[in-house]
């Protein structure tokens, strides 16, 4: 939705200039988290920037917002449940925008109201009465960094933001968590009803279905045509067999888009799924020339040098080009797999470490698969949604038996889902034998064949480059020389990293 930033100054009564030209230089660097519009406001003693991606309220959403009783709000995200807290909050709103539900809410029930937000979210706050308020939806879907520094606390939506005498104190803001002057950092629960042990599979799989509906359902929130990323496997397949069924026909068709080598297997399946579900689908095909020359830019979007995180944002950064052509706004499929047990390396553990990983896979998404949708999409001004990580979901999730999240009768992974969404799909796309992202669309094996045009010297094994963890191969050496070539500064254990002051 947006790019934000945040200079605050506790202990004073007022910004210095020098506040001021910094937070306007920090947000001229998100201009392409959003390129509809760009703000900002001094509220007291807080500088509050904000770039815009029009998707809700076309008309009247532009922030910062006021948030009534001289506060004023920047928030990047979705508040799905923003129609809900509308008719319950006695406030004064003066958009349709969904945003303005966090500035009512907040007035009215303080931090703890942040519990009831229901959606992908990182906001701030300032106002007279509430001071400063910042805070981070429960899986860390929307991104926030945050510093203290020289008198000030700053917060901003990536790490480039930050001008480079900051990035040493940069941190990344903690999921699930909120912080004010008032109470400092806490942690705030969303309210989540939970979900009963399904009695049998019959059970668990009707309320799959139910739940993933909903889920889409709610993210179909928008003013303007919502596409999906369709890679042809099961994940992005079901989000896109619901939206078939229940997007706005005013839109008209749903509109798919896929990516691939012109040989990849995806290719092939997601246009099978499309044809199938009557999507308006488009392709784009790369070779390795475009892949290899995209690199550099991929790695200082996703700010990240993790290798298989780089491998598989080279074709969704492509694809986000192409797509934001056509839309501003995609439905994907992270998340299913940490969920459903969809990855081959999970077949080894035993039930006790299996549910373990899971609930530790799916809390750790926010700075790898999360992270990595975030940033290739709003590289280009487009909005990822994620439905399978809708909070209802994952509550029924974590309650299904581990063992009925194991493998199926014909192997593959994520059974339970598939039998779910049975006649929904063509049986050979439900059934599909699954293959990573970066793998299907061809990424991995172009990246192998060009290794030597990465540039990294051959003794990889005897270089470092300062401030990161030694190389584990000649191609993380690689993409750690582009990153700290674009983000100067910004220590390697940033992501994870939890300033707790």
């Amino acid at each position: 939705m947006c790019g934000i930033v945040a200079i605050h100054r506790p202990n004073s009564s007022v910004l210095s200039e020098n506040d001021l030209d910094r937070g306007r230089s920090m947000l001229s660097r998100l201009d392409h988290r959003g390129p509809d519009d760009r703000g900002y406001r001094v509220a007291g003693r807080t500088f509050l920037g904000h770039t815009r991606l029009a998707i809700v309220d076309l008309a009247d959403g532009r922030q910062p917002m006021p948030a009534g009783a001289e506060h004023w709000l920047v928030a990047n995200g979705e508040i799905y449940n923003h129609g809900e807290l509308r008719s319950e909050l006695d406030h004064p709103f003066r958009t349709r925008s969904d945003s303005e539900a966090i500035g009512a809410l907040l007035l009215a029930e303080g931090v703890p109201g942040i519990a009831r937000l229901w959606g992908m979210y990182a906001f701030v706050v300032a106002g007279p009465r509430l001071g400063l308020v910042a805070a981070r939806d429960e899986l860390g879907i929307k991104p926030l960094y945050w510093a203290r520094v020289d008198g000030t606390v700053q917060f901003a939506s990536e790490l480039r933001a930050f001008d480079a005498d900051v990035r040493p104190a940069v941190a990344e803001f903690p999921p699930g968590h909120a912080w004010s002057e008032a109470t400092g950092l806490v942690r705030v629960r969303p309210r989540v009803a939970e979900p009963p042990v399904p009695a049998d599979r019959a059970a668990a799989r009707t309320l799959i279905r139910e739940r993933l509906i909903t889920a889409v359902r709610r993210r179909l929130m928008a003013d303007t045509p919502v596409g999906v990323f369709l890679s042809g496997g099961l994940d992005s397949s079901l989000v896109a067999a619901v939206m078939a069924r229940y997007a706005d026909p005013r839109h008209g068709p749903v509109r798919s888009f896929a990516i691939g080598t012109a040989d990849s297997p995806d290719l092939a399946a997601a246009r099978r799924v499309a044809e199938h579900l009557g999507l308006e689908h488009t392709e784009r095909v790369y070779d390795a020339d475009e892949a290899l020359a995209a690199l550099p830019r991929v790695v200082a979007s996703i700010e990240s040098y993790e290798p298989s995180l780089v491998r598989s944002a080279i074709p969704n950064y492509l694809l986000a080009e192409t797509t934001a052509r056509s839309v501003k706004v995609v439905l994907t499929g992270e998340g299913a797999d940490e969920l459903f047990a969809g990855y081959d390396h999970l077949r080894a553990l035993d039930h006790d470490q299996l549910g373990a990983e899971l609930r530790r896979s799916v809390r750790g998404l926010h700075n790898l698969n999360l992270q990595r949708c975030d940033r290739v999409t709003m590289a280009f001004g487009l909005e990822a949604r994620v439905p399978f990580l809708d909070l209802d979901l994952v509550a029924l999730a974590e309650r299904i038996p581990v063992a009925w999240r194991l493998p199926g009768r014909l192997g593959q992974e994520k059974a339970l889902l598939r039998e779910a969404f049975q006649g929904w799909l063509p049986d050979d796309v439900l059934w599909r034998v699954k293959e990573q992202f970066g793998d299907g669309s061809g990424m991995a094996g172009l990246v192998r064949s060009h290794l030597p045009a990465l540039g990294a010297p051959e003794d990889w094994d005897r270089h470092r480059v300062d401030g990161l963890r030694p190389p584990r191969s000649r191609e993380e050496l690689a993409y750690q020389l582009i990153f700290a070539d674009t983000l100067a500064g910004v220590s390697g254990d940033v992501l994870g990293r939890f300033a707790t002051a």
